[in-house]
């Protein structure tokens, strides 16, 4: 099993939920973030002052998938998120040692589906 943590920009993120539906990756967990990667800051107007914004506003998406599924999560997150663009984002890929479905028990493979 893996678990794949994609940040991408908010905009997109209907996009990303709606390509792992339909890739049956139904399960996901959402978390809004803020970080700086390559692209440069930004001036934001607050208050009738303007302001350079150095951290941007991002969304987190985190899903645990079988070692079957993870390069059709991949690409399915890359297909709706991608521009091409400095500041699309990133997708990191990490081993899980085990998964145990609360409710019942159930360890492994059969937890994550």
């Amino acid at each position: 099993m893996k678990k794949v943590e994609a940040i991408i920009r908010p905009s997109k993120l209907k996009d990303v939920q709606r390509g792992l539906k339909e890739a049956d990756i139904p399960c996901i967990t959402v978390v809004p973030v803020k970080g700086t990667g390559l692209q440069k800051s930004y001036s934001e107007r607050y208050r009738g002052t303007e302001q350079s914004m150095i951290l941007q506003t991002r969304v987190m998406i985190m899903c645990v998938v079988s070692d079957e599924h993870l390069e059709k999560c991949i690409s399915v997150i890359k297909e709706n998120a991608s521009e091409n663009q400095v500041g699309d984002g990133k997708i990191f890929i990490y081993h899980v040692e085990e998964a145990i479905r609360l409710s019942t028990g159930v360890r492994g493979k059969e937890a994550i589906l």
